[in-house]
């Protein structure tokens, strides 16, 4: 049986947010550069992750309309982002999870179910 792909939650507007570009003009617009930027990681992997993962975009607000592209699903949230993306890593089990986020609280609930975290400059170096 193959081993199951990992699975990598980015939290967009922790990541979108925490580069001072002007995102906060056209949320929406920074939501999809992001998701642009991440196809590559879908299968090279990240650093001590390597590919193909299953990468997950979490978007919420206005971002909410953004679609996903080959490689990267979005998952718009209902509510909270956060709660989606701690969701997301409590289903994840028993796959490996990481979760791109700095946002300190959201941390300490997904590794409450077993997810690595890392911050955005993993996937966002200017960050």
């Amino acid at each position: 049986m193959p081993t199951p792909l990992s699975l990598v939650i980015v939290d967009a507007a922790n990541v979108v947010g925490s580069v001072p570009d002007g995102w906060w003009r056209d949320r929406r617009g920074a939501a999809e550069r992001l998701r642009d930027s991440l196809v590559p990681y879908a299968s090279d992997g990240l650093p001590g992750l390597p590919g193909p993962v299953d990468l997950v975009l979490v978007v919420e607000g206005r971002a909410r309309e953004v679609a996903p592209v080959p490689g990267v699903r979005v998952e718009a949230a209902a509510g909270s982002g956060d709660d989606l993306i701690a969701e997301l890593a409590a289903e994840a089990a028993p796959r490996p999870c990481l979760v791109i986020t700095a946002d300190r609280g959201l941390r300490r609930r997904v590794e409450a179910h077993g997810a690595r975290c890392a911050g955005p400059r993993t996937v966002r170096p200017e960050a």
